[in-house]
């Protein structure tokens, strides 16, 4: 499908602000405790933001003294109230955008997150809120990650990450991270995505996850691809 030359030619001016800096920061932080408790670093942040410690270390401070983060110095951060609400809606902004690429646009899901990152600051509301009506209110984007509604409520399901499920697990794909564009090209190989069964056999190697496939054959993935991937167990019913 041929894509509106109108999203490409954003991509390329982008507009950046102190105030994406801070959703930025903000959303990245959010992002990092969505499917597991931990608490992000300092470190972790520099790292998954590509910039410098001593950089990320004086924003922090910043956020802080604007009330968005808690932190002490050789600790970790976590969101404030206010400040989890601002990441919210710029998930809410990335999530529907993503989904809008895919489902209106033919982009494939190993795309979309880049373009959705210049895209989530570029739109206005009003024409964020005409694409949640146009695609019905969607719950979750490509990937499985659920979208906030728009007061910031999010409800996430128990789920557990397939490098980590026991053997003989057997489930359901609730959710594929696509911080790795690599690893979704191969699950997309693979035939894997959400709402798939996501079997664990009983027999393990040691050169990854055994999975078996809905035709039931099995295939062995590397850690690297099993760790994108969460999974539920089925419902009883």
């Amino acid at each position: 499908m041929d894509q509106p030359s109108v999203l490409p030619s954003v991509a390329r001016t982008p507009a950046r602000t102190s105030a994406d800096a801070v959703d930025d920061y903000l959303k990245t932080i959010f992002q990092f405790t969505e499917w597991q408790p931990e608490p992000i670093t300092p470190g972790q942040l520099a790292e998954r933001l590509a910039l410098a410690p001593s950089t990320v270390t004086e924003m922090v401070k910043k956020l802080g003294a604007a009330g968005l983060v808690d932190y002490k110095p050789y600790s970790t951060i976590s969101l404030t109230p206010e400040g989890e609400q601002r990441a919210l809606a710029m998930l809410r902004r990335h999530r529907l955008i993503e989904t809008w690429l895919v489902e209106v646009h033919g982009y494939t899901w190993d795309e979309v997150h880049d373009e959705a990152e210049v895209l989530e600051h570029a739109l206005s509301d009003r024409l964020l809120e005409a694409i949640d009506r146009q695609l019905g209110h969607p719950t979750r984007d490509p990937h499985g990650d659920l979208i906030p509604a728009a007061d910031g409520t999010i409800r996430r399901p128990e789920a557990v990450r397939l490098d980590r499920a026991p053997f003989g697990f057997t489930g359901r794909v609730v959710r594929i991270s696509d911080r790795d564009p690599d690893a979704l090209r191969v699950l997309d190989q693979l035939g894997l995505g959400l709402d798939d069964p996501g079997w664990v056999s009983e027999h393990q190697s040691s050169a990854g996850v055994a999975i078996v496939r809905s035709a039931g054959t099995e295939v062995i993935v590397s850690p690297a691809v099993a760790a994108a991937v969460w999974v539920v167990v089925n419902s009883a019913d």
